[in-house]
């Protein structure tokens, strides 16, 4: 997938799930499991519920995203 067909849309995390997966609403009311790419360590990315992320959505799959950028509290 090329980044021309992601969809961006930024929303809320309800869960955080196992291997880096987390349950996020987005702004229009779906819900979807988003993770953190691969090249991204974890360590440095504290992601926790009701934090706002923003997720790439493409359009082969809604269901399924990626968080591309968590805001800073």
């Amino acid at each position: 997938m090329t980044e021309e067909e992601a969809i961006e849309i930024e929303g809320v995390v309800l869960e955080t799930l196992p291997n880096a997966i987390f349950r996020v609403e987005l702004q229009n009311g779906h819900r979807v499991l988003a993770q953190v790419p691969d090249e991204t360590p974890m360590h440095f990315l504290k992601i926790l519920p009701g934090d706002t992320v923003s997720v790439a959505l493409f359009s082969s799959d809604l269901t399924k995203g990626r968080i591309v950028y968590r805001e800073k509290a």
